[in-house]
């Protein structure tokens, strides 16, 4: 029994914790009145709807900057061990580079990049 102690523990911990953010928020939450109804959009009015379709060239630039992103986390730790590794991680980076920028080719090809 002593096994299941722990994770129950951490469970109603866990449900307490969420429980008392709830009623936090409650207690301080202000009422629904007429400047809720709306996005707050620095005071000004919303001319579509929060959930409109954006256009499809933003989705394929999000996915070049999520592919810088990943480059970075690949890089940072590879900076620290690339003197301990010697030439099979300068090879290593090179190829994931290569990689990358063919991607970016790709989407350059593609239009991606081009803002108007």
């Amino acid at each position: 029994m002593d096994q299941f102690l722990a994770p129950l523990l951490m469970l109603a911990v866990g449900i307490g914790g969420v429980g008392a953010v709830s009623a936090a928020h409650r207690l301080t939450a202000g009422s629904s009145g007429p400047l809720r109804a709306e996005a707050f959009l620095s005071g000004g009015v919303a001319s579509e709807h929060a959930l409109s379709r954006f256009h499809v060239r933003w989705y394929v630039l999000t996915l070049v900057f999520l592919a810088f992103d990943v480059e970075m986390l690949f890089m940072y730790p590879w900076a620290l061990v690339v003197a301990d590794v010697g030439f099979a991680a300068v090879v290593e980076m090179f190829v994931f580079l290569a990689l990358l920028l063919a991607g970016v080719l790709y989407a350059w090809r593609e239009g991606a990049l081009r803002w108007a």
